[in-house]
């Protein structure tokens, strides 16, 4: 069977980040997608290698975006302010795309080459954002996790409807990143 005329890869991930985000990841089938374009679901099997292969694009397809929203973010910034500016974007990333950031997320990916590619290129992006802080590579690498750990369960919570006080989200997140940066400082006097 010939591929349709029209359809293609970037099609199918676009279509699968449409019903992420606004049914959730869990509605993202092969059904499903064949319905929103109209086409029998034999077909995407021309173009991608099952619901694996389109999970995996589609996790590939949002890291990329966080990545370019994230860099845009720190445009011209250093130090703190550039931290402040890369967390806020995950987080907002995370909001207006709650499906695709989901898709992020799964282990089964990293064996892949170019999510493990643009995973790295992420971290690079948070590595370099601390190098004011001159910490050593390991220590660089554990402060990664662990922002990548308050922002992933920022944003986590968040979307599961988990912060219920009537305090405003965005000073939380400000607060909780000034005491990261502030732990971030207290590592360098001890190193």
């Amino acid at each position: 069977m010939s591929p349709r005329i029209g359809l293609d890869l970037p099609t199918i991930v676009r279509t699968a980040a449409e019903i992420a985000n606004t049914q959730g990841l869990e509605a993202v089938t092969m059904a499903s997608l064949s319905q929103k374009l109209g086409i029998r679901s034999p077909s995407l099997y021309n173009h991608i290698d099952g619901l694996g292969g389109v999970k995996l694009a589609l996790a590939i397809y949002g890291l990329r975006e966080l990545n370019e929203q994230m860099s845009k973010a720190v445009e011209g910034l250093t130090g703190e302010d550039a931290v402040y500016a890369a967390g806020k974007a995950y987080i907002a990333y995370a909001r207006s795309n709650p499906g695709v950031y989901e898709a992020t997320v799964p282990a089964q990916s990293q064996d892949n080459a170019e999510f493990k590619a643009i995973s790295e290129q992420l971290i690079g992006l948070i590595i370099n954002l601390l190098d004011r802080y001159n910490l050593k590579h390991e220590t660089a690498i554990h402060i990664v996790r662990g922002l990548r750990s308050l922002l992933h369960g920022f944003s986590s919570i968040e979307q599961k409807g988990g912060f219920g006080l009537p305090y405003q989200l965005d000073e939380s997140l400000q607060l909780v990143l000034q005491t990261y940066l502030s732990g971030i400082r207290q590592i360098c006097i001890e190193e």
